[in-house]
């Protein structure tokens, strides 16, 4: 089982609703609509995909963490995550 399992149907209806403001955003464009409209709709779409980058992280951690810590790998998971929340926090 993957450790986002719990909330997949969450993060796919949050993905889902990403899809349409990204589209909506290249109508707008399409549209040539007020710059300052777009770049909120622009702050919505970055705020929404870093909720659902925030959800895959808890997941990971209380998932696949938490099993590496139990399998005594957690020195391996550590690593893989100190890495990864760098990237994340780009």
């Amino acid at each position: 089982m993957l450790s986002y399992s719990p909330a997949k149907d969450d993060l796919m209806r949050r993905l889902r609703k990403i899809e349409g403001q990204v589209k909506g955003i290249q109508r707008m464009v399409d549209d040539e609509k007020y710059c300052m409209d777009i770049l909120v709709q622009i702050a919505a779409v970055r705020a929404a995909i870093t909720k659902v980058g925030t959800i895959m992280l808890e997941q990971h951690t209380r998932g696949c963490v938490k099993a590496a810590i139990e399998g005594n790998k957690g020195d391996e998971m550590m690593e893989e995550l100190v890495g990864i929340i760098g990237k994340f926090m780009r």
